[in-house]
């Protein structure tokens, strides 16, 4: 059997739709379906992420049971860096002295582990990476 990802939703409250429509826009995803309660957007291997109003309020703990973040791939490290520029031009804290290059996180054949991690409004943890040979 050979299977991919398909999609993955993310249940959020309705008053944030903004900013995920704004930041996966400017991380290069596509919007497939946009309403006000429902976001679809689609990254370039087909792969998409579903952000929709929730019905309870609940505490989100990434360190407790389920997701603990969400990766983006980047395709350099200027790209992370334009990623926490974006974010300070929008009043979103940067996490865990990011950006920055995390070697313990290196495997073989990835010589670079760039990343830089934040919250959303809605306490969901995300992170954009560019993992890869280091650049020129």
């Amino acid at each position: 059997m050979r299977t991919s990802l398909s999609h993955i939703q993310i249940n959020v409250r309705p008053q944030n739709m903004s900013f995920y429509r704004d930041l996966m826009t400017f991380l290069g995803w596509q919007p497939i379906y946009d309403h006000p309660i429902v976001l679809g957007m689609s990254g370039k291997d087909g792969a998409s992420l579903w952000f929709e109003s929730q019905t309870k309020e609940v505490e989100n703990d990434y360190d407790g049971p389920g997701a603990n973040h969400i990766a983006i791939e980047a395709e350099s490290v200027a790209d992370v860096d334009a990623t926490a520029a974006y974010l300070r031009d929008h009043n979103v804290s940067t996490l865990f002295e990011t950006p920055r290059h995390r070697p313990e996180f290196s495997h073989e054949g990835r010589r670079h582990y760039y990343q830089v991690m934040f919250e959303s409004p809605d306490r969901i943890l995300f992170e954009v990476v560019y993992t890869g040979p280091a650049e020129a």
